[in-house]
């Protein structure tokens, strides 16, 4: 059965007489996540999480939409790992201008991206984007984020760690494999201590920073942390998906 919110399989027949308030897109990266974990990690974790979240806000009455999934992400800093596909910032921002130019002719006036890649840096597209569609309501989030406050994880790590990892052993466990091909996932600093504090900025040549494409040991992943993380992930998304389709934008701030 077709889910009403989910664009790629819906159909005419309902949508000729359907309205939506808020339109997710998820955008995720095509790259190496360690040995074992594929390469499409980013594209599956923001597609399940989208879906499951939209299903939620559905059932609260929620109008919202999930757009198909943007496979490719920025992975400049990754040109020299074979097939990490990258798209530039500036593609990203004409992707969105010809989706969003859509989106406001026909009256969804809400759009979220919903990123699931550290590598895609989006306030600066937003910003400029927001200039050329004023009546348009648009926001980010990034799921992975709440991996450190969640409590699941003893060490979520940055990239096909411990948190990745959980995720997809509970997602698509026939796509992990096994634990003896799992790389250590050790990240190497720079040298030049202020931008290891955080407070100075370098892109990470990633080929420099790790043996296995891996920041963050995925030892202690487990399909059962992947399923808990989930469901906390969705349970808060689909709530904000509701919150923002149902909320007044006039009236937003108090």
């Amino acid at each position: 059965m077709p889910r009403p919110y989910i664009l790629a399989e819906t159909n005419w027949k309902h949508l000729k007489d359907e309205s939506f308030d808020l339109a997710i897109l998820p955008w995720g990266a095509t790259e190496a996540h360690n040995y074992h974990l594929p390469y499409a990690t980013d594209v599956i974790e923001g597609t399940s999480i989208a879906e499951e979240s939209a299903r939620i806000a559905w059932e609260q009455g929620g109008k919202v939409v999930v757009l198909p999934t943007i496979p490719f992400g920025v992975n400049t800093g990754q040109s020299d790992i074979y097939l990490d596909m990258n798209l530039n910032p500036s593609t990203q921002f004409a992707i969105l201008k010809d989706l969003i130019t859509v989106l406001d002719r026909q009256g969804i006036k809400k759009f979220m991206i919903l990123n699931s890649h550290g590598g895609n840096n989006w306030k600066a597209i937003v910003r400029e984007l927001g200039l050329l569609f004023p009546e348009m309501f648009l926001c980010v989030t990034n799921w992975f984020t709440l991996g450190s406050e969640s409590g699941v994880f003893d060490f979520p790590g940055d990239h096909a760690g411990e948190m990745e990892t959980s995720l997809i052993l509970h997602l698509t466990p026939e796509l992990v494999l096994p634990t003896q091909d799992w790389g250590e996932g050790k990240e190497f600093k720079n040298k030049i201590k202020a931008f290891s504090e955080g407070w100075a900025w370098t892109e990470r040549p990633w080929s420099k920073i790790t043996e296995d494409t891996g920041v963050g040991d995925p030892s202690k992943a487990t399909k059962e942390k992947g399923e808990v993380f989930f469901n906390l992930v969705c349970a808060k998304m689909g709530q904000l998906f509701a919150d923002i389709a149902e909320a007044d934008m006039d009236n937003l701030y108090k």
